[in-house]
This record gives structure tokens, C-alpha cells and sequence, in this order.
């Protein structure tokens, strides 16, 4: 796997946008791709879109474009894909439980190892176990997890988080409507579902 290089966190955002648009070409049976129609596909400027590329070395062939199948692999290898990363969620409200019967993590490369809560129970339709909050520590470092994503109510949000945090997470996907405190070696991307209608309803006329 290539080294780690110090980008921007846009520019990593973008690479999971090309991956998505490489993968609809290989379904498609395409071999290579322009960077101007890669660009199209994703909704970027083809010199954005070289511009994160160059992160990683000279990727294309000058007149002819990327290799579909070479590009999305190293796409893949930057973004770890190129094997299962382990996920915990914590929070099995209606939300956290709608996430755990969702079937499309895996195939992206990430996989919902277990579920937190304060009241644990067998859920319906689901094959992950759900753990009291009190196993989250010995499960975190059992299954070297360094992922998760986060569901409780925004009260009880920061708590939670320090508790991760504290146990070795780095990385935490937040539906929880609050801003988290986290160290500057904890990466936190918020989804804020009421925010985003919030913005869509601007384009309603």
C-alpha cells in the first residue's frame, strides 16, 4: 500500500467520488477514461481532478488517458479498500438499527463488527451483535478497530466519544446533531440530516 501523503481532506473526499465513477466503468466494461469525461463524471474541474491524482505519481498516459482497472486499484489501496476495515456503531436507536441492515458498507470495504447500547438486544434482520457499552473497550482492542460510527442522542454524544477516543478510535463517522471536541489525531466527519434538508429546501420553488 502506498505511504500515507499529507493531502487535503477535500482532496480525499474527491477520491471516493472517482472510485465511485471508476467502478460504473469497469461494470461497463470500459478500459480507459479521459481525464476531462473522468471530471464530467465526478463534477470537477479536469485540473482538479489531476490535481488530486498528481498526489500519487504519474497515473496517466499522456493522449490517452487513465487505466480504469490500475486507477480505481490504487485508489483503493490510498483509501483501504484493499481490505476489510473494521467498523463498531454505537447508538442502536431507529437510525443506528436502519444502518445495521444496510448491506452496502461491506462491499465498499467496511464492515460493522458490532453494535453498542445501553440496553443490548437482538435485533430483526440483523446478523451483528449488539454489546453493552461496557464490552466496547475490550472489543475495540480485541479487533484492533480504529472506525466507527456514532448514532446516540446529541446529549450524550461527547461522553461517548471521549470513551472511544480514550480506547483508540481515530476516526468517527457523527449523526449525532452536535460539534464534537476530539484530539487532532481524530478525524470526525458530522451528518447532520436536518442540515442537509435545511439546504435542499433553499432549491425548492
Amino acid at each position: 500500500m502506498p505511504a500515507k501523503i499529507d493531502i487535503p481532506r477535500k482532496s480525499i473526499y474527491r477520491l471516493s467520488i472517482y472510485q465511485r465513477c471508476l467502478q460504473r466503468l469497469r461494470e461497463n466494461r470500459v478500459d480507459t477514461v479521459s481525464s476531462a469525461a473522468l471530471a464530467k463524471a465526478a463534477g470537477v474541474k479536469s485540473t482538479q481532478l489531476r490535481k488530486d491524482l498528481a498526489y500519487f505519481g504519474q497515473l496517466g498516459t499522456r493522449g490517452l488517458g487513465y487505466n480504469v482497472d490500475a486507477l480505481s486499484s490504487t485508489i483503493g489501496e490510498v483509501l483501504g479498500q484493499n481490505k476489510l476495515q473494521p467498523v463498531i456503531l454505537v447508538g442502536v436507536g431507529n437510525l443506528g438499527s436502519a444502518l445495521l441492515r444496510y448491506g452496502g458498507f461491506r462491499k465498499e470495504g467496511f464492515e460493522i463488527t458490532a453494535a453498542f447500547d445501553l440496553s443490548p438486544r437482538k435485533l430483526p434482520q440483523v446478523t451483528v451483535p449488539v454489546l453493552a457499552m461496557a464490552e466496547m473497550e475490550s472489543f475495540i482492542h480485541r479487533h484492533h478497530v480504529k472506525m466507527a460510527i456514532l448514532t446516540v442522542p446529541a446529549h450524550n454524544a461527547q461522553s461517548v466519544v471521549n470513551e472511544m477516543v480514550d480506547h483508540g478510535i481515530q476516526a468517527i463517522l457523527n449523526f449525532s446533531p452536535t460539534v464534537l471536541d476530539v484530539p487532532e489525531h481524530v478525524v470526525v466527519n458530522s451528518v447532520d440530516l436536518a442540515v442537509e434538508l435545511e439546504n435542499l429546501s433553499y432549491f425548492i420553488r
